[in-house]
C-alpha cells in the first residue's frame, strides 16, 4: 500500500502556492529514510512573485512605528509558544532529532530570541543631533534596508529562520526566506503561524533547492542577502551578490577549538565537551568537535573522552533517552563516513566510527586521536558526531594549532588559570571564546564570525544592526 506523501506548499503574498510550474521535490524523514513530504521545486516565477510581494508590502511595514512592530513580534512569540507541540513535531520529522530535547532545548530559546528583536525593535542607537558644523544642525536617521532575501540551513530549521526573520521584521524590513530543500516543513508552519499576524506580503516562504537559493540572491529587488550555510554556499552568494552591491550577511562553517589545559577538571570537562560536541549530531557550526589537550593529562582525557562516548545514545525521536537523532540526509551520512573511512595510518578510531542500524541516517559517537595539524579531519569540517583529540606541549603550541585552521566562529578554552585564559581570549582568532564552556548561546550577545566562517552577526543589538542602514541628515539653521 502507498501512503499519500503530505503536501507543503510556497506561503507568497499571504497565500499558500503550489510551485508555478508544478515541480516539487520529495522530502524525507532522516530518521527512516523513507519520504513522508512533497515540497515545491520553486522557479523563477515563484521567485518573481515573492519579491513583488516583498517590496509592495514593504512601504507601509517600513512606516510602522517601532511599537507597532514590537507588538506583532510579541504576537508571533506567543504563537510560537502556543503552537510548540506542532512546531516540535514538524521540526522532529524535518530533521529526526529527539522530540525532548527540540520540546527543551529549541523552542524556548527561539521564543525568548524573538522577543528580544521585539524589544530591540524600540531601542534604535545614533549619535547625538547637534550642531558639528556652524549654522548646521544633524542628526542620524536609522532605516530598514529593504526586501531581504535569506536562506536558511537544514541543522536547525526553525532556530535559524527565527535569527533571520526576527532582527529583520523588527527593523522594518520584508522578507523572502527559504528554507533548505531537505527541511522545509518547519519552516511552511511558521509561515501559517507568521501569516495570521503580518500583513500580508511582509513575511514570504519560497520552497526549493540550491538553485532557487540562486534566483532569490540574484533578484534585483533585495537589498541584502542573509544566508547560513556552508563556505561554497557563502563564497557564491557573495560573488552573486556583488553583481548589483547588496548588502552581504555570512554564517558559515566552523571548525572550533577546545583548549584544555592541565589544570582542568578532566571529568567536569569531558561531561561537557561530549555533550558540546554530539549534541544534534556534531551537525553545528560551533560544535565541540576539535579538542586540544595538553601533553601531561592527553591519555587520561582521551581514554574519560572515549567512555563518554560509548555511553552517549543516539537513536528515534520519541526515544527520550538519546543525546542525539540521525544526520540530516544520505549526502550528509556518506561525507561522515567519508572522512572516517580516509583517516591515515597514524589516527586512532577511540570509539565509534561506524553507521547504526540500516535504517535512517545515524552515526556512533566517534572519538578519533593522533591527528596531525594538517590532516584533513583537523582542516575541514566533518559536520557529524566526530570529536577528534591532539596533544600539545605549551600554551603557544595550543595558541598555534587552534588558530591554524580556515574556519574563526568560536572556540573554548578550560583552565583554572584566569591570566592563562585572559590571555586566549585575546589571541584566539574566533568571533567567539567560551571559558571553561562551550556552546552556550544568549540573544543578547552577538554569534558570528571571522575568516571563512563568515561576516555579520546574528542575535543582539549588533545582529539587528545588521538590518538597518544609516543616513545622515543636516539642515540649515538660517532657512
Amino acid at each position: 500500500m502507498t501512503t499519500e506523501l503530505r503536501r507543503l506548499r510556497n506561503y507568497i503574498n499571504g497565500e499558500f502556492k503550489d510551485a508555478a510550474d508544478g515541480r516539487t521535490i520529495d522530502i524525507v524523514n532522516p530518521a527512516t529514510g523513507e519520504a513522508y513530504a512533497t515540497s515545491p521545486l520553486s522557479g523563477q516565477a515563484d521567485v518573481d512573485a515573492a519579491m513583488d510581494a516583498a517590496a509592495a508590502a514593504f512601504p507601509a511595514w517600513r512606516d510602522t512605528t517601532p511599537a507597532e512592530r514590537q507588538k506583532v513580534l510579541l504576537k508571533i512569540a506567543d504563537a510560537f509558544e502556543e503552537r510548540a507541540e506542532d512546531l516540535i513535531a514538524a521540526e522532529s520529522e524535518n530533521t529526526g532529532k529527539p522530540l525532548g530535547l527540540t520540546r527543551t532545548e529549541e523552542i524556548p530559546p527561539m521564543v525568548d530570541q524573538i522577543r528580544f528583536f521585539a524589544g530591540a525593535a524600540r531601542m534604535l542607537e545614533g549619535r547625538s543631533a547637534g550642531e558639528y558644523m556652524e549654522g548646521m544642525t544633524s542628526i542620524i536617521r536609522r532605516e530598514p534596508v529593504g526586501v531581504c532575501a535569506q536562506v536558511a540551513p537544514w541543522n536547525y530549521p526553525m532556530m535559524m529562520a527565527v535569527w533571520k526573520f526576527a532582527p529583520a521584521l523588527a527593523a522594518g524590513n520584508t522578507v523572502v526566506l527559504k528554507p533548505s530543500d531537505t527541511t522545509p516543513a518547519s519552516t511552511v508552519l511558521m509561515a501559517e503561524i507568521i501569516g495570521a499576524i503580518v500583513p500580508k506580503g511582509v513575511f514570504n516562504v519560497v520552497c526549493g533547492d540550491r538553485e532557487t537559493g540562486r534566483a532569490m540572491v540574484e533578484h534585483p529587488t533585495p537589498a541584502m542577502a542573509s544566508i547560513t550555510g556552508s563556505v561554497r554556499a557563502g563564497m557564491q552568494v557573495a560573488a552573486s551578490a556583488a553583481k548589483d552591491v547588496k548588502r552581504v550577511h555570512l554564517e558559515l562553517g566552523g571548525k572550533a577549538p577546545v583548549v584544555v589545559f592541565e589544570d582542568t577538571d578532566i571529568d567536569k570537562a569531558v561531561e561537557d565537551i561530549s555533550v558540546a560536541g554530539f549534541f544534534n549530531a556534531g551537525q553545528d557550526c560551533t560544535a565541540a568537535t576539535r579538542v586540544l589537550v595538553h601533553e601531561s593529562i592527553h591519555d587520561e582525557f582521551v581514554s574519560a573522552l572515549a567512555k563518554a562516548a560509548a555511553e552517549t545514545k543516539t537513536g528515534a525521536p520519541d526515544d527520550e533517552d538519546v543525546l542525539y537523532g540521525p544526520l540530516n540526509n544520505a549526502n550528509q551520512l556518506k561525507q561522515v563516513t567519508g572522512f572516517v573511512d580516509r583517516l591515515p595510518a597514524h589516527a586512532k578510531v577511540e570509539a565509534g566510527g561506524h553507521r547504526v542500524g540500516d535504517k535512517g541516517y545515524f552515526y556512533a559517537p566517534t572519538v578519533v586521536s593522533g591527528l596531525k595539524q594538517d590532516d584533513e579531519m583537523i582542516q575541514n569540517e566533518v559536520f557529524g558526531p566526530v570529536i577528534t583529540v591532539q596533544s600539545f606541549s605549551d600554551e603557544a603550541q595550543a595558541l598555534e594549532w587552534a588558530n591554524g585552521v580556515e574556519y574563526a566562529l568560536a572556540s573554548s578554552v578550560w583552565t583554572k588559570d584566569h591570566s592563562r585564559a585572559m590571555r586566549m581570549s585575546k589571541s584566539l582568532d574566533f568571533g567567539c571564546v567560551w571559558i571553561n564552556t562551550h556552546i552556550p548561546l544568549v540573544a543578547e550577545m552577538p554569534h558570528g564570525g571571522f575568516k571563512k566562517s563568515g561576516y555579520g552577526k546574528d542575535l543582539s543589538s549588533y545582529g539587528f544592526d545588521d538590518y538597518t542602514r544609516i543616513k545622515h541628515v543636516m539642515t540649515s539653521l538660517d532657512g
